[in-house]
């Protein structure tokens, strides 16, 4: 009930094994635990942890604003609620190479199945936006080795690096960088904006590791359905913000809904039943573990 009765190394394990079958792991953002429990009851691949939804989540633009505890934490939180796989953001590392290393042991700690690690300086901006400046490819090796060393408490983590070359530097730097951490012991790599098809296919024939697709709304990237992601030779696709955009439009309408009526009478079939929530989180397996334990008598 409390926590899935499977353990943080056999989900990792999972993940590994996710990644060798050849199928596209389709993977939503979770903003939280509660939305990563409707995720995997969809019958989803796993959750992806967004360092963008985490900073907005805590009112802040995706600028590098939060810190490694914070998100630390909120990682454990949502990868603790689920029994399927979950990938996080750890931005920049939050620090300088040793940062690294106690950020990616941190996140193992945490229960979470693996992390990817970006190229961008500080102050970061989110993957789609323009004017992102990058750390010198040596001192992304760096990271990427400090990131290596960390996994040893649990060789199963999986370590990914993103480059965001691609809109500072062209497609051909960014498989260049890309090349070089695979090389400095990134396991797979995260392609960030790339504008078209042809760039991904681009990226999947210079790049062996597992490559993935970030399908997230108002960006660079044309949103790609699953199929052609798979057919493009992509191992993974995340939808980062789009659960938070849908409740939060939601939350937006409902709000205006009470200004203008007076009572949110009218929005209650849009809304979550208390029945569905109650079946989400398990209520009568609390209840009927509460039986178990006071059901004796003096």
């Amino acid at each position: 009930m409390l926590f899935p009765e499977i353990t943080a190394s056999n989900k990792r394990a999972l993940f590994r094994d996710k990644l060798k079958s050849g199928k596209l792991l389709v993977m939503p953002g979770a903003f939280s635990p509660l939305s990563a429990m409707l995720i995997e009851k969809k019958k989803f691949d796993g959750v992806y942890i967004s360092g963008s939804v985490m900073s907005n989540d805590l009112g802040y633009p995706d600028i590098g604003l939060t810190t490694l505890s914070e998100v630390a934490n909120r990682g454990r939180q949502i990868a603790r609620s689920v029994s399927i796989p979950s990938l996080i953001d750890i931005d920049t590392g939050f620090g300088e190479p040793m940062n690294v290393t106690r950020t990616v042991q941190e996140m193992i700690e945490m229960g979470i199945c693996g992390g990817h690690l970006e190229d961008q300086m500080n102050p970061k901006r989110c993957g789609h936006l323009d004017n992102k400046s990058l750390v010198s490819t040596d001192d992304m090796v760096k990271k990427i080795q400090a990131a290596d060393r960390g996994k040893k408490l649990d060789p199963g983590f999986l370590i990914m690096a993103r480059t965001d070359a691609r809109a500072s530097e062209g497609l051909e730097a960014a498989i260049n960088r890309a090349k070089a951490y695979v090389d400095a012991g990134a396991e797979a790599i995260f392609p960030e904006a790339l504008q078209d098809s042809k760039e991904f296919e681009a990226f999947r024939k210079a790049i062996k590791v597992p490559l993935l697709a970030n399908m997230t709304e108002f960006g660079k990237s044309r949103l790609l359905t699953q199929k052609e992601l798979s057919d493009l030779g992509f191992n993974i696709v995340i939808y980062p913000v789009t659960t938070l955009r849908l409740a939060m439009k939601a939350v937006d309408m409902g709000l205006d809904a009470i200004i203008k009526d007076g009572t949110q009478e009218n929005i209650v079939p849009n809304m979550q039943t208390r029945k569905e929530l109650y079946e989400l989180t398990r209520y009568e397996d609390y209840n009927d573990f509460d039986k178990s334990i006071f059901n004796f008598k003096i």
